[in-house]
């Protein structure tokens, strides 16, 4: 059975979900247009993650639904349309003996299969990620020798490397120095509006999102607010969302 398309990447009704007797998420609604650059914030304990893991699949819904470009979670096979970057840089093994140019070549592994050796198209599509990344001369360094913002923009070439119309970033920066993290939000950027990829960014920067991304989703348990970038800015019930005191300073890069 074929599935309509819809204008929407995702459609989440009604989510609830508790760990034990712990209610996590009650329920939460939200609606993420295609081409949209979405910024997911709220504080520890949330329930960000839970979120992201419901719609990567990785674990059952217990209420409500998940549509993913129209077809619900459960039923999603493409899972090649959907890129994902978790937070790596307190995690990652920095002796993992592999370059640059093999880490992406594992985000075709769901393509090509496990075994299979890369052809030329792939070689060169991995290549092209690469470089759109700005990782082209340390293409055969090991991944190891890298600094956590370079490591990071390689994580985001292998989930790019399958080609995603979605791609979902969880806490990217952590770790990640200011400088490389402005950079990091300039790709970002790029590849919303260049390459039309819908991205969902879990962060806790409010202020430097603020400068990048088309809608904000405040999440707090409950969804607290959905909207563009200029209304989230301009709501005085903030603090009330997250508990305590917050004050929103955007980093505007153009000087002033």
């Amino acid at each position: 059975m074929n599935i309509p398309e819809t204008n929407d990447a995702i459609q989440i009704k009604n989510i609830s979900f508790q760990y034990g007797n712990q209610n996590v998420l009650e329920n939460v609604s939200l609606q993420i247009k295609k081409g949209s650059f979405l910024g997911l914030v709220g504080p520890n304990g949330s329930g960000k993650s839970t979120l992201i893991k419901l719609i990567l699949g990785l674990i059952p819904l217990q209420s409500g639904e998940i549509k993913l470009f129209g077809e619900r979670v459960s039923k999603f096979k493409k899972w090649e349309r959907i890129g994902f970057v978790s937070q790596k840089a307190n995690s990652f093994n920095s002796g993992f003996p592999a370059t640059v140019f093999e880490v992406v070549s594992m985000g075709l592994y769901g393509k090509v299969g496990l075994l299979r050796f890369l052809n030329r198209k792939h070689k060169q599509l991995v290549r092209d990620v690469i470089e759109q990344v700005g990782m082209t001369k340390y293409m055969h360094k090991n991944i190891g020798e890298l600094s956590g913002g370079q490591q990071q923009r390689v994580f985001i070439a292998r989930a790019l490397v399958s080609e995603p119309e979605l791609l979902i970033l969880d806490e990217p920066t952590v770790g990640v120095d200011s400088a490389s993290v402005r950079q990091f939000y300039d790709m970002l950027d790029q590849l919303n509006k260049e390459k039309k990829i819908t991205l969902i960014l879990v962060t806790h920067d409010i202020g430097v999102m603020t400068d990048h991304v088309t809608d904000v989703a405040c999440l707090n348990k409950t969804l607290h607010f959905h909207g563009n970038t200029a209304d989230f800015e301009g709501n005085q019930d903030l603090s009330s969302f997250y508990g305590h005191d917050v004050h929103l300073v955007t980093h505007n890069h153009g000087g002033h």
